[in-house]
């Protein structure tokens, strides 16, 4: 079952995790070879655009007013300071640049700052994204004519379980604001987060959330918990990497041509779990030393590591259109001679 078409169930999804970690990983690594160039990552940036102060109660988030944190609230930046990010962002390599806003939804009166920043990107040659929360229908159709190219909204875990991380709005409101996005013609960017406390069926029914959406997101976020002081889920247990690698590597068959991207928790990620990453299909990461308030790897470490493992960073023409380019071809590959045990 490799085809976004395909209405994925649960059972399917776990029967996938449940393979053996190396069978997974090679039905992962040959679906994303079949899609992607397996030695080229995405680059995106992230910047904080309005911090602190948000009306939401997300559990996970040192943002909320609601939730104990002491960050301050801060107003929605200037568009020349955006720009000026977003061109140091693109100097550096990235394709993508993405802004993100700490409310529940945007003001009417922030919207021409909001589509000046998307116009700004668009005119440096970069793809844009925002996370701006909910919106509706008036200002999805003004960021579509500016020219955003997608818009990021979680749904962070499985419905089962999103009511013990956040009850200020309803997973189907979620939902309604990917719909209303697609709809419209902007690219949707959705995934989750895991160490929330919650189970491993939980991890699985987010991405046949995801997978059985009408079209499954172009980018999917995999984000590994990084617990933030003064919030619900400061003490939340560590992932065990090789579950994280085998939701990456699930992601990757239940959505073969998305960019996977590997998102926040890689400053907690060995090299050796990154690595494992890449190969069980993550093709995307966010580069900078920050994702919004969270420690992300420098660009330093980043370069070296893809030079340890020979990746090289995505230009925009390799995954603008990668879902009608021609595929890369999987190596032919033959199974292993058994080797007889020494007298």
């Amino acid at each position: 079952m490799t085809d976004q078409a395909t209405s994925w169930t649960r059972d399917a999804a776990q029967a996938l995790y449940d393979l053996p970690f190396m069978d997974l990983l090679f039905k992962a690594q040959t679906v994303h070879r079949a899609n992607f160039d397996p030695n080229k990552v995405q680059m995106s940036k992230l910047l904080s655009i309005k911090t602190g102060g948000c009306a939401e109660d997300c559990a996970y988030c040192s943002q909320s007013a609601r939730n104990g944190s002491k960050l301050s609230a801060s107003k929605l930046i200037e568009v020349e300071r955006v720009l000026s990010e977003a061109r140091k962002a693109k100097d550096a390599g990235a394709t993508r640049y993405c802004m993100g806003a700490a409310w529940r939804e945007p003001k009417e009166r922030d919207m021409d700052q909001l589509i000046a920043m998307v116009e700004g990107v668009k005119a440096l040659g970069m793809e844009s994204c925002m996370t701006l929360g909910m919106l509706e229908d008036n200002q999805v159709l003004r960021l579509r004519d500016a020219g955003l190219d997608y818009y990021n909204h979680n749904i962070d875990t499985s419905e089962r379980y999103y009511p013990e991380v956040i009850t200020t709005r309803t997973f189907a409101d979620r939902i309604d604001t990917l719909n209303r996005v697609r709809e419209a013609g902007i690219k949707v960017c959705s995934g989750g987060i895991l160490g929330m406390g919650e189970e491993k069926q939980d991890r699985i029914d987010m991405l046949v959330s995801l997978a059985n959406l009408d079209e499954a997101p172009d980018s999917v976020p995999i984000n590994m918990l990084m617990p933030q002081a003064d919030t619900p889920l400061a003490d939340a247990k560590p992932v065990d990497p090789i579950d994280f690698v085998r939701i990456i590597a699930v992601a990757r068959i239940m959505m073969p041509t998305s960019h996977v991207r590997l998102s926040a928790g890689r400053t907690d990620m060995s090299d050796e779990t990154q690595a494992m990453c890449f190969f069980a299909g993550a093709n995307s990461i966010f580069v900078g030393d920050t994702l919004l308030t969270a420690d992300n790897p420098e660009e330093d470490n980043d370069m070296a590591l893809f030079a340890k493992l020979g990746i090289n960073p995505m230009k925009a023409e390799d995954h603008c259109d990668h879902r009608s380019a021609p595929k890369v071809q999987p190596p032919n590959l033959k199974p292993f001679a058994k080797v007889e045990a020494a007298e």
